[in-house]
């Protein structure tokens, strides 16, 4: 769904995600790619993980799954995600904590509420973004990285934060292995705040995760809309009301050409994607250590997808 723009502003799209199952009662909101938008910068995947709250004995399931030609990037609000690959890394993500994860050539992961903290109500609320590899990087041998939250660059002053998740924003970097110039930023505006989100990437975006977004000429925007500005524009960014607002900015370069996804694959080579298919189809991928099951490979009709 796409809302309504107000004319001669910065923004060139607003998108409002859709709602996809990950898991047995456990939805998602996508905001990438959606029919008015395929990609900003590299990101080629937005998706909301809650707000959601699991019941004592309940957990989230993601059993193992496939990925090629990407980089994950997990950060969370509440909760935790215990976090295990074909590379046998184990590691629970916390709030304010970075999983980033290399596919490149393949890697296969699995994401679940640990068994210690299924005794108890547990939340979670998060976002899980996907990063395009540039072409010379594809077929990199997987890998994965946690970098924990005291590690991650922050710009503070009264009323206002800016966490660097990844890549470079108000002059700071984070120190994760990004193969692609990019930013992505969490920010937290106390009300009567105000941050100026400069023209830094060809394409910006704003993610709005909790409270309403004041863009001043542009409007008001309430939470889990995706505002993706238009080439050159930059914007002042406030809380729209009495509360706080969350915001998580994104972008960077265009691509080095367009990208193919289908299901958990992108890359610049449809062929590529039907030999993972088919890899997955047949388990060739890597196992995950002390995991016995695994998503099979849906029935996907036609070609993968061509992006943009």
């Amino acid at each position: 769904m796409m809302a309504d723009i107000p004319a001669g502003g910065a923004l060139d799209v607003v998108v409002v995600p859709r709602i996809h199952e990950l898991a047995e009662n456990f939805e998602v909101r996508r905001a990438l790619p959606s029919r008015q938008r395929r990609m900003v910068g590299p990101y080629v995947f937005l998706d909301q993980m809650g707000p959601h709250r699991f019941p004592a004995g309940r957990g989230l399931d993601v059993r193992p799954h496939p990925h090629i030609g990407l980089a994950t990037v997990t950060y969370l609000f509440e909760g935790e995600i215990l976090h295990r690959d074909s590379l046998a890394s184990v590691r629970t993500i916390r709030p304010g904590d970075v999983n980033w994860m290399t596919a490149g050539r393949g890697i296969v992961h699995s994401e679940r509420t640990a068994c210690e903290a299924r005794g108890h109500e547990t939340p979670l609320f998060g976002l899980q973004c996907w990063v395009a590899l540039p072409k010379k990087h594809e077929e990199d041998p997987p890998a994965f990285l946690h970098v924990g939250k005291a590690e991650l660059p922050i710009e503070e002053e009264k009323g206002v934060s800016a966490r660097i998740i990844a890549g470079r924003y108000y002059g700071r970097r984070a120190p994760v292995p990004t193969l692609s110039e990019l930013f992505q930023v969490d920010v937290q505006l106390q009300p009567g705040t105000r941050l100026d989100m400069p023209a830094a990437y060809p394409e910006q975006a704003i993610f709005v995760v909790q409270g309403v977004l004041d863009l001043g000429h542009d409007g008001l925007f309430d939470s889990g809309r995706l505002l993706v500005l238009k080439p050159g524009k930059g914007v002042t960014l406030a809380a729209g009301g009495a509360q706080p607002v969350r915001l998580m900015l994104l972008g960077g370069e265009p691509m080095d050409g367009p990208r193919y996804l289908s299901w958990n694959f992108v890359s610049s080579s449809a062929e590529r994607i039907e030999q993972a298919k088919e890899d997955w189809r047949h388990q060739r991928f890597e196992k995950v250590p002390d995991e016995t099951d695994f998503i099979p490979m849906p029935d996907i009709p036609g070609k993968p997808v061509r992006y943009p």
